[in-house]
């Protein structure tokens, strides 16, 4: 889970006022305030006349290209790993209505983003060229024979005595 910046304690009623500024995505790494956008619509789903009355659910947009916190090689992972969610201007748009409380759907999309960027940090490993081994080449040239004479006895004409 995304680490709170603020480690106070909190009624629900206090939790949006004590929610984190920053998002911490690792120690030393952190998606700044400047890059987020938080806007709260109404919520499909259960919750009765909640869900007609109350905004809980949050559409959060974090602009990649302007952050400076992350290098090249990684929006471009980034960009990849978001796919639909990455709008033509570089904004990741993250769309949290799970949860019946403002706060928990904040929350929820606040991880989410920050699960998100963890595994564009990931650098995949680069393949290294291998030979086929010795054995490997035998057993083709093998079976590439035994496959040539099942078809060589296909082809022969059947005898008529």
């Amino acid at each position: 889970m995304a680490r709170l910046a603020s480690t106070e304690s909190c009624w629900p009623g206090q939790m949006l006022a004590n929610m984190p500024r920053m998002i911490e995505i690792r120690p030393g790494l952190v998606l700044p305030e400047e890059n987020l956008t938080e806007r709260f619509v109404r919520s499909s789903g259960p919750g009765g006349q909640n869900v007609n009355k109350l905004s809980t659910a949050v559409e959060l947009r974090f602009d990649m290209r302007a952050c400076e916190n992350l290098n090249e090689q990684v929006k471009i992972r980034l960009a990849r790993l978001a796919g639909r969610r990455l709008t033509l201007e570089g904004v990741i748009v993250i769309f949290a209505d799970q949860f019946r409380t403002q706060e928990r759907n904040r929350a929820d999309a606040r991880e989410r983003l920050a699960e998100l960027v963890r595994q564009a940090l990931i650098a995949p490993k680069t393949r290294r060229a291998t030979r086929p081994t010795l054995g490997s080449k035998k057993r083709r040239l093998e079976g590439k024979s035994k496959r040539g004479e099942v078809k060589k006895l296909r082809s022969g004409k059947p005898d008529h005595d």
